[in-house]
């Protein structure tokens, strides 16, 4: 059976979160004496399951790009979205090989895997009124813009130094869960969206 750019592209994002996820929640019951409350999420990346986590994070980012690549093959006109998902997928892999024992590279890498991925989540939706056409359809749309203001929001203020009561590691989690969400939504978005075939690049 053949599948379309954009059913591929979905499936891709999809698989990309779930992996990291479950990575996620191993790294974390592997860690005696992880706090999500007040250790960052990276300090996986230098415990005792850091393996697992640099990997899965690493991971994340090839496919959200190869995702990126068929997203662009199905619907060609939304440019600056595909720029903002490569450069989260950067920001991804850079996390998984620069590690806290990198301080400067790591907030650097950090930073763009979280800026971007809110970014693209807004700007899905901002692209598909821009080329007046539905890439998310209501109520996802909504749902996207939502997903990421409270990402970028929880960012602006994990970066002023507050947390809400909720320990660096809960507010860090306030920016990334809402990208992960929104991830697995917009594949699943996808996998089951009407194409139009003008916006089919044929190969």
């Amino acid at each position: 059976m053949a599948y379309s750019s954009g059913k591929v592209a979905g499936a891709l994002f999809f698989i990309a979160v779930t992996q990291f996820v479950l990575g996620l929640m191993v790294s974390e019951a592997l860690y005696s004496g992880y706090s999500i409350s007040d250790n960052y999420i990276s300090d996986l990346g230098v415990g005792p399951s850091s393996m697992i986590f640099n990997s899965s994070v690493f991971l994340l980012g090839p496919l959200l790009i190869i995702g990126t690549y068929f997203l662009q093959r199905a619907f060609k006109a939304f440019e600056a979205l595909k720029v903002l998902l490569v450069l989260t997928a950067i920001g991804a892999m850079g996390v998984g090989i620069f590690t806290e024992d990198f301080p400067a590279i790591h907030s650097v890498v950090s930073l763009i895997a979280f800026l971007f991925g809110g970014l693209s989540a807004i700007f899905s939706v901002i692209c598909s009124y821009v080329h007046k056409f539905e890439l998310v359809k209501m109520p996802f749309s909504a749902i996207s813009v939502i997903l990421g203001l409270m990402s970028l929001g929880a960012l602006v203020l994990l970066v002023a130094g507050m947390d809400l009561g909720l320990g660096v590691g809960g507010m860090e989690r306030m920016i990334v869960y809402p990208l992960l969400m929104w991830g697995a939504g917009f594949g699943g978005h996808l996998i089951t969206h009407a194409e139009k075939r003008t916006t089919e690049q044929k190969p």
